[in-house]
């Protein structure tokens, strides 16, 4: 899954923001230089990952923010800590609301404040209070929120399904497509 998810937010295409999974690939190959202020949105060890590189790496101050709270968070106990650790300032229950731009470039990210991530039923399904927003500065946004597959052209010509997730659709005996 080489690829990155972007929330669907206004101003997500701002110069400055970018998914975790180029992030990692640039600052690991040292194409990318940190600085300024960092908000990265995720609650995962993905997330914890490009904090602790942003914070390693120059950032004045990295501001982790995820929809759940710290008891559900899906990164492990020991790397929020180690995360903590390294200055990273973790704040638990806000959604992406919006990115903020100046001349194209990413200035702010709006969060709402999440209520419940899960419905009744466990499946995935956030809720918010639209009236409790919170605006931090920021010199990049990086968003950890899921990854996806990028097929480029390696199924030209096959005859392979593409479902959920954009997986391949295969047989739940034989796993064929």
């Amino acid at each position: 899954c080489q690829g990155g998810r972007l929330p669907g937010i206004p101003g997500q295409d701002a110069e400055g923001v970018t998914t975790a999974v180029e992030f990692l690939h640039h600052a690991n190959t040292g194409k990318e230089k940190v600085t300024g202020e960092v908000v990265v949105v995720g609650g995962g060890n993905v997330a914890i990952d490009a904090a602790r590189v942003s914070a390693r790496s120059g950032a004045g101050k990295v501001t982790m923010l995820c929809l759940e709270t710290e008891d559900i968070m899906p990164a492990s106990r020991e790397e929020v800590k180690e995360a903590r650790d390294d200055g990273v300032i973790v704040n638990c229950g806000w959604g992406p609301k919006e990115v903020l731009i100046e001349n194209g470039k990413v200035t702010a990210i709006v969060f709402k404040k999440c209520l419940s991530v899960y419905d009744e039923n466990k499946k995935f399904h956030p809720v918010y209070d639209e009236n409790e927003l919170l605006t931090l500065p920021a010199d990049k946004v990086i968003f950890a929120i899921g990854q996806k597959i990028e097929w480029g052209d390696l199924l030209s010509g096959s005859t392979v399904e593409l479902g959920r997730g954009n997986g391949p659709v295969a047989d739940g005996l034989t796993y064929q497509t």
